[in-house]
């Protein structure tokens, strides 16, 4: 079954891809490069990365080797801390699509509710009414932070990416921003580096039932639980394998077990605790 059959429609009908790819923490140059047309290969047609990253050039330069036109793949890139408190919006904007060497974006997003994101919203409608991006949203907003925004914004944002695996559900917060008409993205989905999430023997159990690995069963889990996962990898197989999640689904029980291993540890910080 094609990749492009598998999308979530957003609340402004824009249509995502329901797996994306990562590059949080991959090395710029071409191991980024190389991940990115791997994974386009592999049959991902969203990619997910962002100015403080510092491979967004190494991104865009690994869909122009895959052969595959630009329309072809949903590409978000991210508003840094940085020029959230400068004001910066349009600028770090700019040079973003500038860095890329695109003339749009597909995705726009808060990174962290920095102190102006109120101002930095505004501008991004802006972007947003002036087709300069397709869609825009928010990182790592909390309930309260997400209730300030829709009372004060006449557009709606599309996503709300949020830490949220197995090891972290985040459950509540991922309810709320559904309820407000709002997909949820998770990162570090697979629980992060240094984990040990996916040697859970649940995981396994329960992979060695379909033939799949532990991996599988938590990217399984985020679909069914209507999350966009944003796994990412540089290894070609893990690429491959991770999308390869198409051909079975988890039971309710599965789907139980999967949220209840009551590991309850984030790898990250809340929007209400960063301090970069």
């Amino acid at each position: 079954m094609a990749f492009e059959e598998h999308v979530v429609t957003l609340n402004n009908d824009v249509q995502i891809p329901e797996i994306g790819f990562g590059v949080f923490q991959t090395k710029q140059g071409g191991t980024t490069v190389e991940a990115v047309k791997t994974a386009l290969d592999c049959g991902y047609r969203h990619i997910d990365t962002a100015m403080i990253y510092g491979n967004e050039h190494d991104v865009a330069d690994g869909i122009r080797n895959s052969g595959l036109d630009r329309s072809d793949v949903f590409v978000t890139t991210k508003l840094w801390n940085d020029d959230i408190r400068a004001g910066k919006t349009k600028e770090a904007f700019e040079r973003s699509l500038k860095t890329m060497e695109f003339d749009y974006v597909d995705m726009y997003l808060i990174h962290w509710p920095a102190d102006g994101w109120q101002q930095a919203w505004d501008e991004m409608q802006e972007l947003y009414s002036e087709g300069r991006v397709k869609a825009i949203g928010v990182c790592n907003f909390e309930m309260d932070q997400l209730e300030e925004l829709l009372k004060h914004s006449s557009i709606k944002p599309v996503v709300n990416q949020i830490e949220s695996s197995p090891q972290f559900p985040n459950q509540e917060l991922v309810d709320y921003t559904h309820e407000q008409g709002i997909a949820v993205e998770a990162w570090s989905p697979l629980g992060g580096l240094n984990t040990k999430l996916l040697s859970n023997q649940k995981l396994i159990d329960i992979g060695m039932k379909y033939g799949k690995s532990s991996s599988q069963v938590i990217v399984r889990w985020h679909m069914q639980r209507g999350v966009i996962p944003l796994p990412k990898s540089t290894s070609a197989s893990h690429i491959a394998q991770n999308i390869d999640v198409f051909d079975f689904e988890l039971t309710p029980e599965e789907m139980h077990e999967v949220s209840n291993l009551c590991i309850n540890k984030r790898v990250g910080v809340s929007g209400h605790d960063f301090d970069f």
